[in-house]
């Protein structure tokens, strides 16, 4: 689906025109077609900086150079900042001061990465006011970069952690990362990792549950997992078993026509996967439902649906594929979540509780699960170029795909990126987290 201002502002004559007005100007975003390969910066110039004491220095740089990177000599493609030293005010100042200095030689659709202290790791007040800093510096770097295309993020890392940083890198620094602006993730040692971390194929004999795989984001993130090796388990409702069985045709998976919500879907569903591979890798929770009214005129039923469909069903999935063993060791689970489930919206107070629901349910599940290895995320889409949203109303879809720091929606594939990052061996370190995928969306924190 085209954006058809970022089309006219490239036109010799009108171009000029529309920016005088006012008009954004978006910069069209480099993103990848191709699966994960060994040395994706290998075209890429980085800078690594640091402030003094900081203790990923040795590890980042190893990670850049192993992908591929060269160190710059004048633009920079990936910006990769070391403040873990941050412990005082001064230190943020050298941060601003190193950021003041070098900001200019980023090149349109670069990647910015800071890497900081974890902000509960000190008792020293203000230690974790300043790492808590950080996000905050982040998130407004990224709303300055926006309009050329770079996304800024952070990730926090503990020193016992460093071993995990490499997959992060590689993600938020690369072309998967293309509409993922403004976020901070934590990077810690609590799942158990793996005995190996590939770096390419990383997702080869892995079994993938995907529901709602029909169309939209679930039909991309099952091409996505596809595209990485998975045998996927493409799972959406009967009335969609045409276009189901097309797509796992097309992706060499599994078609599974099942209604979530139904009492028995969860068995079912578990025989299945049982009969077939005997046990299942990755879950990606994407199906839902949205059944809009204001709360004074939502109807019980329109609220139970929402519910059932969006929290109970991928409750009562996850605990009959526990209960059973199906979900192997070192398994990755990924919930839907939304921009509304951060933000509210109106007319949503059903969806949005759904959707906060599960920001909470990865949070404790998580935790539950770290022993085995198997990790717990939820991913918050926020405005994604769909089918769907082709459909809403001319004025209402530009402003929703320019509030953001990209002014632009996104791509099912964007999300898609991210979902199978989480998935792989290399995100063993993000667990319990919800991360957006909404160009640094305005609405939210």
């Amino acid at each position: 689906m085209s954006d058809t201002l970022i089309k006219i502002n490239r036109w010799p004559v009108i171009g000029p025109v529309v920016r005088a007005i006012g008009l954004p100007n978006p910069t069209e975003l480099h993103r990848s077609a191709d699966p994960y390969v060994a040395q994706p910066f290998l075209s890429k110039s980085f800078l690594l900086a640091r402030t003094e004491g900081a203790y990923a220095s040795s590890r980042l740089a190893d990670v850049l150079q192993r992908a591929g990177g060269r160190e710059a000599t004048e633009s920079v493609d990936i910006f990769v900042m070391d403040a873990t030293g941050c412990r005082t005010v001064a230190d943020l100042r050298a941060v601003y001061s190193v950021f003041h200095e070098e900001i200019r030689r980023i090149a349109r659709n670069g990647r910015v990465l800071l890497i900081a202290p974890p902000v509960d790791s000190t008792l020293d007040p203000v230690a974790a006011a300043v790492a808590r800093g950080l996000e905050g510096f982040v998130r407004s770097l990224a709303k300055e970069l926006g309009r050329r295309g770079v996304t800024a993020n952070l990730a926090s890392v503990q020193p016992q952690s460093l071993d995990r940083l490499d997959g992060v890198v590689r993600f938020f620094c690369g072309p998967q990362c293309a509409y993922v602006s403004g976020q901070a993730v934590h990077v810690s040692a609590e799942a158990n990792a793996p005995a190996a971390l590939p770096l390419t194929a990383t997702l080869a004999g892995k079994v993938a549950l995907v529901t709602g795989a029909a169309r939209g984001i679930g039909l991309a993130t099952a091409e996505r997992l596809a595209q990485e090796g998975a045998k996927v388990v493409a799972l959406d409702i009967p009335a969609s078993t045409d276009e189901l069985t097309a797509v796992a045709k097309r992706i060499g998976g599994s078609p599974l026509a099942l209604d979530i919500a139904a009492p028995d879907t969860p068995a079912q569903l578990a025989r299945f996967l049982k009969e077939n591979f005997g046990g299942v890798d990755i879950v990606v929770h994407n199906a839902g439902v949205t059944r809009d009214r204001t709360l004074a005129k939502m109807e019980a039923r329109q609220w139970e649906q929402v519910l059932d469909i969006n929290l109970s069903a991928i409750a009562a999935i996850d605990k009959r594929m526990q209960d059973e063993g199906l979900m192997r060791e070192s398994g990755r689970v990924v919930c839907m979540s939304s921009i509304s489930g951060i933000a509210g919206n109106f007319g949503q107070t059903n969806y949005a509780t759904s959707k906060a629901a599960l920001i909470g349910y990865v949070a404790a599940q998580a935790r539950l699960q770290a022993s085995r290895g198997i990790t717990f995320n939820a991913v918050a889409p926020g405005f994604i170029e769909t089918p769907m949203t082709q459909k809403v109303p001319f004025m209402t879809r530009e402003i929703g795909r320019r509030l953001n720091s990209l002014a632009q929606g996104g791509k099912p594939r964007d999300v898609a990126e991210l979902v199978t990052f989480l998935c792989t061996p290399g995100a063993c370190g993000i667990s319990g987290q919800t991360i957006r995928v909404c160009g640094q969306g305005l609405m939210g924190a």
